[in-house]
């Protein structure tokens, strides 16, 4: 019995239940829509703080976790700051390698392949005049381009490691949001 548990466990994703909830998506697609939530708090200057925990999933309010997680955010002190934390624009990228290396991992894990490293380097060039106003006609307010280059190795061979990494790339929900855009309602409350 152990091992055909460790034979549907691959680079740590349990694959029997990923193939579970994949067939119960398509018999019942309306659990597949989740709304995730992050509440964020001012604390002084660049810094804030967002706060995460609650999200909806498989048609009801998810109750798994019992703890939520703080991320704290602040600015280099060229840019203002005290660094308090890394700045929003860190974050994006952080956000963008975290997902596409989760996407190429479970992907792997489907295709059969065990991987023995993943990493990630990103950099994204960005020019501030946009965003401090100083130029908006010239510069736009976000990153002009990123740039990521990820490293893998594992037991296929270079052209089976490519096609995970390009899954990856294609199942990530931060990188199809970076590169196609979303919409973004603002509504403000004042108090």
């Amino acid at each position: 019995m152990t091992e055909t548990v460790n034979d549907t466990i691959r680079n740590g994703v349990d694959t029997a239940t990923m193939f579970a909830t994949l067939d119960a998506i398509k018999a019942q697609p309306e659990i597949a829509a989740f709304k995730f939530r992050a509440t964020n708090t001012w604390i002084g200057g660049s810094h804030n703080r967002s706060s995460i925990k609650s999200f909806y999933a498989a048609c009801a309010e998810d109750t798994s976790r019992t703890e939520g997680w703080t991320l704290d955010a602040g600015e280099p002190a060229i840019l203002l700051g005290a660094d308090e934390g890394p700045n929003p624009a860190e974050y994006l990228l952080h956000a963008l390698a975290a997902c596409v290396t989760t996407s190429l991992v479970y992907s792997a894990a489907a295709r059969g392949v065990r991987l023995t490293s993943v990493s990630s380097t990103l950099e994204g060039d960005l020019d501030v005049q946009g965003a401090m106003g100083v130029n908006t006609e010239d510069y736009r307010n976000g990153f002009e381009r990123i740039r990521m280059t990820v490293t893998i190795s594992g037991d296929a061979p270079p052209e089976k490691l490519r096609q995970v990494v390009e899954r990856g790339r294609d199942r990530s929900v931060v990188f199809d949001s970076v590169m196609h855009g979303v919409p973004i309602e603002l509504d403000v409350v004042t108090a």
